[in-house]
């Protein structure tokens, strides 16, 4: 019997057989191929010498040669190669062909189903703003609050000043009653500062302690907007260039919802305090109220004609301030999905680019894009005080806890301190210069402002010095939040990661 060696095809004087594939190979070509590459050349496994498994045959008797020793023998030799090359050829080409036809069919379909899920993801988006829009409508319940309100009536279309609901002498007191129940509170908490709060010692040993970068879409990369669930600051909220709003869980390391529906990117995010409700704003236009269970959108408000550049939910949980390019801020009811008051300052005719409540939620701030900061009193719809100082479009407004201080930034490099009291500008902390302010936050003691933008730094208030600083993200940083007592610190970029910083 004769054995052929696996890499040579030919008949081997010394066959051996490998125990990993159970193929047999001549001892002499194996071993140098084990000396190169330390595998069985069939399966790729690991294989030593000491593993070969020498055959015992009978002397092998190899075939003789074809006779070559005439030229007519020779031609017929070179006649039979040739013949036996085309035959090769011509199977392979048609193997060839089959693999095309294979391939274009294949193609066909994928490009099909393509087409089949873009118009079937246009459809339920559709259908879903549709839903939306009708669920007030129709008086049925979208779970935003346990007891419909009355006359929830809203046709989810941009709105004249003349079709405004307004706002009632009850919902000014209620706004009074919440303010009157807050001040109060802040007052009982003094200037103490709380006992579980971390200290500056410990805050500036803080470091970079998870990132998060597949949260968005990488087609399109940028995270835009970052908030936390006041309830549970585990859950994330983040907005994207992508258009979508995404919930994490940063315990469980698990996205909770992805939430689709805004036609642009999105860049402002806000946590219900109470409720398992998001919202978000996008410059579509559109304001949208997103159920987290559900994953689904359950209101879509238009108040605004321009692109929403600032979002901030009142302390009631029952109503968004927005603020828009369109020159407009506005006051809406979430439950009835409308707009109960639209203002703009005639005077300046200038577009808003942020917003943000007092703590207290009567008055609240907007930044313009030619520099001022207004302060507002919202149950007079009125303009009662102007910060002027920026230069370049104001990105964004923060009210410090104790209700006294805002911070304020612009495309200048530089953070003022207002004090409201006094209304004037009391601190200015010049950054480095070409350094852009993407975010202003302070944690829930109003201790300490976190900026973000170029990089990340943490100031500790009233002595204004700087205790941390950060240069993990690779783009600039849109999104700030501190957890609870400042146990630690998220943040957001356009480097598409969600980042952690503690202990």
């Amino acid at each position: 019997m004769s054995l052929t060696c696996f890499i040579s095809n030919e008949v081997t004087d010394r066959p051996c057989v490998s125990p990993v594939s159970g193929h047999v190979f001549d001892r002499r070509l194996i071993e140098k191929y084990l000396a190169e590459n330390g595998t069985d050349p069939v399966t790729n496994q690991p294989l030593s010498e000491e593993q070969l498994i020498d055959i015992k045959v009978a002397h092998p008797i190899r075939p003789k040669p074809p006779s070559a020793t005439s030229i007519p023998a020779i031609l017929k030799s070179l006649q039979d190669e040739w013949d036996a090359v085309m035959l090769h050829s011509f199977t392979l080409r048609q193997q060839l062909q089959t693999t095309r036809q294979e391939l274009s069919h294949a193609l066909y379909q994928h490009d099909a189903a393509c087409r089949v899920i873009a118009r079937l993801t246009k459809e339920v988006t559709a259908a879903r703003e549709a839903l939306a829009t009708l669920k007030p409508q129709a008086g049925i319940s979208v779970q935003i609050n346990p007891t419909p309100q009355a006359g929830a009536a809203g046709s989810g279309e941009a709105m004249d000043l003349g079709e405004l609901l307004g706002m009632s002498s009850e919902i000014i007191q209620k706004l009074q009653d919440k303010a009157t129940v807050l001040t109060t509170e802040r007052k009982k908490r003094g200037k103490t500062v709380p006992e579980d709060l971390v200290k500056p010692e410990e805050l500036s040993k803080y470091h970079q302690v998870s990132s998060h970068v597949g949260l968005h879409s990488a087609s399109v990369p940028g995270i835009l907007a970052l908030d936390l669930c006041p309830t549970d600051t585990n859950k994330t909220l983040t907005g994207g260039a992508d258009k979508s709003v995404v919930v994490f869980d940063a315990m469980s390391q698990q996205i909770l919802a992805t939430l689709k529906g805004h036609t642009k990117k999105v860049t402002n995010v806000v946590f219900h305090p109470s409720q398992e409700l998001v919202f978000s704003a996008s410059p579509d236009s559109t304001i949208r109220v997103w159920s987290v269970p559900e994953a689904s959108c359950v209101q879509v408000l238009r108040a605004h004609e321009g692109a929403v550049t600032g979002l901030s939910l009142h302390a009631t949980g029952d109503y968004l301030l927005s603020c828009s390019d369109d020159q407009y801020w506005a006051f809406s009811d979430i439950h009835a999905g409308r707009v109960l008051t639209k203002v703009t300052d005639e005077s300046s005719g200038c577009a808003l680019t942020c917003a943000q409540f007092h703590p207290d939620g009567l008055i609240f701030g907007t930044g313009t894009m030619d520099s001022q900061i207004k302060i507002w009193d919202l149950k007079e719809r009125s303009n009662v005080a102007n910060f002027p100082g920026h230069t370049g479009p104001v990105s964004c407004v923060a009210f410090s806890e104790n209700g006294y201080y805002l911070a304020t930034a612009a495309d200048d490099s530089s953070v003022k301190l207002w004090d409201l009291r006094k209304l004037k500008n009391f601190k200015t902390l010049q950054l480095e210069e070409g350094y852009q302010v993407r975010s202003l936050v302070f944690d829930q003691s109003g201790t300490y402002l976190a900026v973000g933008g170029t990089d990340i730094q943490v100031f500790i208030c009233k002595q204004w010095a700087e205790v941390l600083h950060f240069t993990d993200h690779s783009a600039l940083t849109t999104g700030l939040a501190f957890g609870q007592n400042a146990k630690f610190l998220a943040s957001t970029g356009m480097d598409r990661s969600l980042r952690f910083y503690s202990l």
